[in-house]
């Protein structure tokens, strides 16, 4: 069995835990301050996390808009399917559930598409975020609407100069 890491890193808008093996990244995800436990946390993590963790510092100083850190999350073949399309969105771009479903091939699994999206457990890195409704309104984000408006408008502002999306 492979060993896991495990290390936190205090974004603006929250805890993230992030999770590697030896060579990449397995989850990223927001997490409640209170949720935080010592004796999860590894004391000699391997340099991936530092890169994710370097990546990310960059991002949210508006200097990195593509990450580059290895990474790896186990899902059924539809949700790896789903998370390749996500990862290809670029920033300061977005899509619908149904855009995101007809670039796979089928217009009609639009739900299964969603489903997998909130299945994402690489936030940010894959940037599920970026999926809005078909009106182009804020919908569901795993880690709530306050953050995926947060990313959306920081990425929004860097690409574009657009102060305001939503």
């Amino acid at each position: 069995m492979e060993t896991k890491y495990t290390q936190i890193y205090y974004s603006p808008i929250g805890v993230i835990k992030i999770v590697a093996s030896n060579y990449c990244i397995e989850e990223l995800v927001f997490i409640d301050d209170a949720a935080v436990s010592k004796t999860e946390l590894s004391e000699n993590s391997p340099p991936v996390i530092q890169q994710c963790i370097d990546e990310l510092l960059e991002y949210f100083a508006g200097k990195r808009r593509s990450f580059t850190v290895a990474i790896n999350q186990e899902g059924t073949e539809f949700q790896q399917r789903v998370w390749k399309e996500l990862y290809e969105v670029p920033f300061g771009k977005n899509l619908s559930y149904g855009e995101l479903a007809k670039k796979m091939g089928d217009p009609n699994a639009v739900r299964a598409a969603a489903a997998a999206n909130g299945k994402n457990k690489i936030a940010i890195i894959v940037p599920c975020h970026r999926i809005v409704g078909a009106d182009k309104s804020l919908v569901g984000y795993a880690w709530g609407k306050a953050r995926k408006k947060w990313l959306l408008q920081h990425e929004f502002r860097l690409a574009l100069g657009v102060q305001t999306l939503f």
